[in-house]
């Protein structure tokens, strides 16, 4: 598996787990809309979560919760723009999470460095604005049916699978447009489409997602399925069931974690970061010279 991470304007190394921070830029997102609504305090929460260790920030203009209605162009364009334009300037990777390919041809233009995209390039004309980049980093995302249906009927069978075949057809089919293999994360799409037990499936069973050979995303942060097996309401309080899958996920394999709690996340992974150097250490000095 390769561990660099090519986007627009930076070659991402992943030999360290790269936390990716949340930038919401929508009135309506599951546990904190409207916070960062205006572009003023977007940008804000930018720098704030920059100072706070994020390796990557992922700006979004549209809620995809369960039950979200899509919002038009126009609207996203106008949330979103505005908050690229002056977040490249902060000195890390900007992320845009959007599966329209107009959105994702004038962030590109604002050198923007990563397309995260749940619908993993599957509407018209988006996997042709990603291909037509020279350097632009992707990550494919499975989701079962679509925001608005995806949790009225969940996927049967064995999710793994089906996920790990999505995936890779994804990035085949990407592949096959000249997109070099180092640009392509992928993303299981934890909370789309799939129930609580089928969500923790993916995590003990991580490892077979990392078969294909690309980077593995984790998005657990305070989700519903955390929720769930720890009784903690609202989303917004999940932190310490949040921090426990991101470095679950990580110790299985994941490269890069999306959170909304990143100085939390970064802490514990340096962590387990050092607990990591000394276990090595330890074995190079029982090598017999």
């Amino acid at each position: 598996m390769t561990t660099i991470w090519q986007t627009t304007r930076f070659r991402i190394d992943l030999a360290r787990p790269r936390v990716m921070g949340i930038v919401n830029v929508t009135p309506d997102s599951f546990s904190d809309g409207g916070a960062h609504e205006s572009t003023a305090a977007a940008l804000r929460h930018c720098e704030r979560l920059v100072e706070e260790g994020a390796d990557i920030l992922d700006i979004g203009g549209e809620s995809t919760r369960p039950g979200s209605p899509a919002v038009p162009l126009e609207i996203e364009l106008a949330r979103v723009l505005p908050v690229v334009r002056e977040a490249v300037r902060l000195g890390v990777p900007v992320s845009v999470d959007t599966y329209k390919p107009e959105v994702m041809r004038a962030v590109l233009e604002l050198d923007a460095d990563i397309v995260n995209d749940v619908w993993a390039l599957r509407q018209p004309g988006a996997r042709e604005a990603v291909a037509a980049h020279p350097a632009c980093g992707v990550c494919l995302m499975h989701m079962h049916r679509d925001p608005q249906t995806m949790q009225v009927a969940p996927m049967t069978g064995d999710v793994v699978q089906q996920v790990r075949s999505f995936l890779e057809q994804s990035a085949q089919a990407l592949r096959a447009l000249g997109v070099d293999s180092t640009r392509i994360v992928l993303d299981p799409g934890i909370g789309f489409g799939k129930t609580v037990a089928q969500n923790f499936a993916l995590l003990a069973r991580q490892s077979e997602l990392l078969a294909p050979g690309y980077p593995l995303l984790a998005g657990w942060s305070r989700k519903s399925s955390l929720g769930a097996v720890s009784g903690i309401e609202p989303a917004s309080q999940r932190l310490m069931p949040s921090v426990a899958a991101a470095l679950l996920a990580v110790e299985r394999g994941a490269r890069i974690v999306r959170v909304h709690d990143v100085a939390q996340t970064v802490s514990v992974l340096q962590v387990w970061q050092a607990m990591h150097a000394e276990e090595a250490q330890q074995q190079r000095s029982e090598i017999p010279s």
